[in-house]
């Protein structure tokens, strides 16, 4: 009897011990990571963040109603932007065409369709010709989004892009950089509703930093 009780009572200690050491971990994980070499921001007196993304990507097709709504409620002192990843040459083709939109001043307008146009509609808008047609149903002159595709501006913006993932060492997407210090992503923070929680946490974190500049 006494072998039992102290064989039973060495089992309760070994299992509260492992799930003491689970709640541990989960407790602590941040939902992020440091950058091993920590990057400029753009406009030092704002909390930047920054987005990457791939149009391709489901993941990030069902991240963006979450940060979509996240974005309505942003406070001035946030600098939200919004960076197309290139690791392929289809990727490239997507960045381009959101580039492209930049440059004419209509990504709210087009960025939500054409999501919804290459993962639900299944649609090949990779072409100079097909992205000119997809544009013109939103309303740009084909004239103007031929100028805005072959721009200087549009060009120069893809050749930092491709530069961008590994500067910040984005291997996937989504993908979050918080003030060129902070990472997250879905497999981190352990959900896209995490992803949001820790985005916000490093924010306030943040915001002390940029009032002090």
């Amino acid at each position: 009897m006494l072998l039992i009780l102290i064989r039973n009572f060495l089992l309760f200690l070994l299992v509260f011990g492992f799930t003491a050491v689970a709640y541990a971990e989960e407790a602590t994980d941040p939902g992020y990571q440091k950058l091993a070499t920590p990057q400029p921001v753009e406009d030092p007196s704002k909390v930047e963040v920054i987005e990457f993304f791939w149009y391709g990507c489901p993941h990030c097709f069902h991240f963006e109603p979450l940060l979509h709504k996240w974005e309505l409620s942003l406070p001035e002192y946030v600098n939200f932007i919004r960076q197309p990843a290139i690791f392929s040459a289809l990727w490239a083709k997507h960045a381009k065409a959101y580039f492209t939109a930049e440059a004419l001043g209509v990504v709210e307008k087009v960025h939500a369709d054409f999501f919804d146009a290459i993962q639900n509609k299944k649609q090949k808008l990779e072409t100079e010709g097909q992205l000119a047609k997809f544009f013109a149903a939103h309303g740009v002159d084909e004239a103007k989004f031929h100028d805005a595709y072959n721009s200087f501006l549009v060009d120069a913006k893809m050749r930092q892009a491709k530069m961008m993932g590994p500067r910040y060492g984005i291997t996937g997407v989504p993908a979050i950089v918080i003030n060129g210090k902070y990472k997250t992503n879905g497999r981190l923070a352990g959900s896209h509703e995490k992803m949001i929680k820790v985005m916000n946490k490093l924010i306030e974190q943040e915001k002390a930093n940029v009032q002090q500049k």
